[in-house]
């Protein structure tokens, strides 16, 4: 009963912060970029909280209680890609000042064509990856409050649809700060108090076959294990809502600051929900991997802290959800619709559209979870899409390359064509990823046509 107020108490919380912190937002720009007015450690909160999501958490603890330590070792691909981005990508962040979304940032090489086919798929990803945390929102729920998966939906992304909704970027950014203290300090506490009831570390170690702590371990090959790695650097590797977060700083100096600590944080983080995959195994091996950290947390926690420990999980998929949806409100308000009406939106108008797209896409969202239980499985086919397709001409723009859309559109071809033929023939076979496989098609026709057809289209090299 103290647990269950707990957590609807910080629920309430979050509701009522994120409706505070959004009021009085007025136009597109702080929609969508809560005005550029925050430094390094508020990026470096809401930069977090937002990639925590289901699988760096959850996830990464039912991996490596099937097949070891090596799960953490290939996520930091993830934390490698931050700082790479800390360090090449964000101190650029001031040329782009007058951005609100990926798209602006391709008009500059791609045109206006570039523009729109980088927000459909903007659109796509994102209103995908909202669809997967909501059904995680549902699952979180029914563990571990008792109540039914489509009733934690609508409790769960109710919220979340709402402050977002109504507050933009900003709200999203208040609301990230809170949830990221809260999993910063739930997540590690569950692990000490795990550790210290199995008996300490030692014991941990005596009860965790040797397989598990060995790298890359019996389950991967070192072929295998690098593809896993680099999956993890380029999958996320700039998409919409992490590069929203590169819009809000103050300048390229907060910027870069937040997303080195971004990054750096990320390490022991997923080395914490890692072990409590371990952590699991050794309490009980017949145990669901899905069920690691719920059980975990379910078995080891006392009162009162079992609840504060719940309402940090339930903050892990409600901030990567929050994250999603707007940017996806973004691609299609400002990338695509507003590229179509040949200015003939105001920017009040392009607000309220921003806006009713993010309750759109929100219930849209609750609908499919709901009702279609293997749309997970489609999302993540969708995902491995992004980097093929939009992070090559993406990261040329931002470094300065000289391209055009025939080099962006010729490299997103081909970046589909070496997914598809490589998942389709060699892919289990070597257990090499065909995101992999698809980002070096990619920069490879991508590096030639820009070379042998520079800026033969006569784009414009002009965010708007």
């Amino acid at each position: 009963m103290i647990d269950n107020i707990i957590i609807f108490g910080y629920l309430m919380g979050i509701l009522a912060l994120g409706l505070w912190s959004g009021r009085n937002i007025t136009s597109m720009e702080h929609f969508s970029v809560a005005g550029r007015s925050f430094k390094s450690l508020v990026i470096f909160a809401t930069l977090s909280a937002s990639f925590i999501g289901g699988g760096f958490s959850i996830g990464n603890a039912e991996k490596v209680f099937l097949f070891g330590i090596v799960n953490i070792f290939a996520l930091w691909g993830f934390s490698l890609k931050e700082i790479l981005v800390a360090a090449f990508i964000a101190p650029r962040m001031d040329r782009f000042n007058n951005c609100i979304s990926v798209g602006d940032i391709m008009k500059r090489d791609y045109g206006t064509t570039g523009k729109v086919i980088t927000g459909v798929f903007s659109l796509l990803l994102c209103a995908g990856i909202v669809g997967a945390q909501v059904g995680g929102i549902g699952i979180i729920f029914n563990v571990f409050l008792d109540i039914p998966p489509k009733i934690g939906i609508l409790i769960g992304c109710g919220i979340v649809i709402t402050y977002t909704t109504v507050g933009g970027m900003r709200a999203i950014v208040f609301t990230d700060i809170v949830q990221f203290i809260a999993l910063g300090i739930a997540i590690p506490l569950t692990l000490y108090l795990g550790i210290q009831q199995a008996g300490g570390w030692e014991a941990l170690r005596e009860a965790t076959p040797p397989s598990h702590l060995a790298i890359p371990g019996a389950e991967y090959t070192t072929l295998a294990f690098v593809s896993l790695f680099l999956t993890f650097l380029l999958g996320e590797t700039l998409v919409p809502p992490y590069m929203q977060r590169l819009y809000i700083g103050k300048n390229a100096r907060h910027t870069a600051r937040g997303t080195l600590l971004s990054g750096l944080f990320s390490i022991p983080f997923f080395a914490v929900t890692g072990c409590i995959g371990l952590l699991a195994l050794a309490i009980n091996p017949e145990l669901d991997a899905n069920m690691s950290l719920p059980y975990v947390i379910r078995e080891v926690l006392p009162i009162g802290i079992k609840g504060l420990v719940i309402a940090g999980v339930i903050s892990i998929v409600m901030s990567s959800a929050d994250s999603f949806l707007n940017a996806a409100a973004i691609a299609f308000t400002h990338d695509i619709v507003k590229p179509f009406s040949k200015d003939s939106i105001t920017p009040r108008q392009e607000l309220w559209i921003a806006k009713a797209v993010t309750l759109s896409v929100g219930i849209m969202a609750i609908i499919f979870a709901i009702r279609i239980q293997s749309v997970l499985d489609i999302l993540i086919f969708a995902y491995n899409f992004w980097a093929p397709i939009i992070l090559v001409p993406l990261v040329g723009t931002l470094l300065g390359v000289r391209a055009n859309l025939w080099s962006f559109i010729g490299g997103g071809i081909a970046g589909i064509s070496g997914v598809l033929a490589w998942n389709a023939t060699l892919g289990e076979q070597t257990g090499v990823d065909g995101l992999v496989i698809g980002v070096f098609c990619n920069t490879v026709a991508f590096a030639f046509i820009s070379t042998f057809a520079p800026h033969a289209d006569g784009t414009e090299n002009n965010a708007s």
